[in-house]
């Protein structure tokens, strides 16, 4: 198993991308703190993956304080954190023009502010104990560029910056850092974006086609890149951009 013995904790773990990492990690051996602000649905993983194996913490990832009591207690519970991983995100889908100061707001606050907080907890016992894999969650858009989600498509490049200066700063004590770019996947943020549209089935047949594979990805296919780079096997392996995206940015 590719994370035997590791403790591992995860944003945005109740659904999507979060909830497939969650469910692989467990299964290659690690043992999981899952984030996320939906209660119940992390109530409902938690009983998934056995309480032996998954304890959940609900709340807000913006939360400063709920970040490091999560890292203190997962420490005092399990000794140690090896695995951080980023899943949690948001959307909402508007052209520059038509973007509030709220709304800009609200997208880099979850996306990458939400980002740096957790890896800035993480990183207290990962550099004490010379050891540790992030895995932030950007996406094939902060390097291609995409219409009407400018807030989001902004937020995403700030994950990619951000990784690269975390994995510099970092490298000399043990800690690799790595974003994947994942393409559209069949998740729940993916839904509510194709809504947003005046024709939800044909802005579907849109993306998919831009897909070089001419299919959306799913969050198990997303789930392996996540567990590649949060495992021994990626040792060599940090700042990088891996997109996980069907051929988009290829085509």
């Amino acid at each position: 198993m590719k994370l035997a013995g590791q403790v591992a904790v995860l944003t945005g773990a109740a659904s999507g991308i979060g909830r497939a990492t969650a469910e692989l990690a467990v299964r290659e051996g690690a043992r999981i703190v899952a984030v996320d602000r939906d209660a119940a649905a992390l109530a409902a993983l938690t009983h998934a993956l056995g309480e032996g194996h998954c304890r959940s913490v609900a709340g807000d990832v913006l939360d400063e304080e709920l970040a490091r009591r999560t890292v203190d207690d997962t420490v005092a519970a399990w000794g140690r954190v090896d695995i951080l991983v980023t899943a949690a995100g948001i959307s909402l889908g508007k052209p520059a023009l038509e973007t509030t100061l709220a709304h800009w707001n609200e997208v880099m606050a979850v996306n990458a502010t939400g980002t740096f907080l957790w890896i800035r907890e993480c990183l207290r016992p990962m550099t004490a104990q010379k050891h540790g894999a992030i895995v932030t969650i950007a996406s094939q858009l902060a390097r291609a560029g995409g219409r009407n989600n400018a807030s989001y498509v902004t937020s995403k490049g700030a994950v990619v910056a951000l990784t690269k200066a975390v994995a510099l700063d970092y490298v000399d004590q043990g800690v690799r850092c790595n974003t994947v770019l994942p393409g559209a996947t069949e998740t729940p943020l993916l839904r509510r974006s194709l809504n947003r549209a005046p024709d939800a089935n044909a802005a579907a047949a849109r993306s998919q086609a831009r897909h070089a594979m001419g299919r959306f990805g799913k969050p198990e296919e997303i789930a392996a890149a996540i567990i590649y780079l949060a495992s021994s096997d990626a040792s060599f392996v940090t700042g990088i951009e891996l997109p996980v995206d069907g051929g988009w940015l290829a085509a």
